[in-house]
């Protein structure tokens, strides 16, 4: 499996079954694969979210908004249960346009979840871990 490093976007090659060992970037030493949300941006976002063979599920969110900041916990959360089989990261949607609009954000917090670069499906409004882990497993 192809992972793009979510801190220096270098493309590593991970076996499959070497995913829930912990993989780290040959260039960086940093975790591939982390048990919490990373942070993308307009700079960076299509260099890890296209390059990487495993689902990304992305949170578009604002620090003003009040359901997003509530349900930041429950998205570490959900990261911590399925680390090393989906990577999870946070968009801050006012200090990212670009990536917001071209991904049609139109309300906060919006998760979409990615494979390949290409989106396959999306939910807006706050949610619970639980609702969060079923949402990405159902697909």
């Amino acid at each position: 499996m192809l992972i793009a490093c979510p801190h220096c976007q270098t493309l590593n090659r991970v076996p499959d079954e070497r995913l829930a060992d912990g993989p780290v970037c040959g260039q960086c030493k940093r975790s591939l694969t982390p048990d919490e949300p990373v942070v993308l941006t307009d700079a960076n976002f299509d260099a890890v979210v296209s390059r990487t063979e495993l689902p990304v599920v992305v949170d578009f969110w604002a620090p003003w908004c009040g359901p997003c900041r509530m349900m930041a916990p429950q998205f570490e959360q959900a990261a911590r249960e399925l680390g090393g089989r989906v990577l999870f990261a946070k968009v801050n949607s006012d200090d990212n346009p670009k990536t917001s609009v071209r991904h049609r954000i139109r309300s906060i917090p919006t998760m979409v979840l990615l494979q390949g670069g290409q989106e396959q499906r999306r939910v807006s409004g706050a949610m619970g871990a639980r609702e969060l882990v079923r949402w990405l497993q159902a697909g």
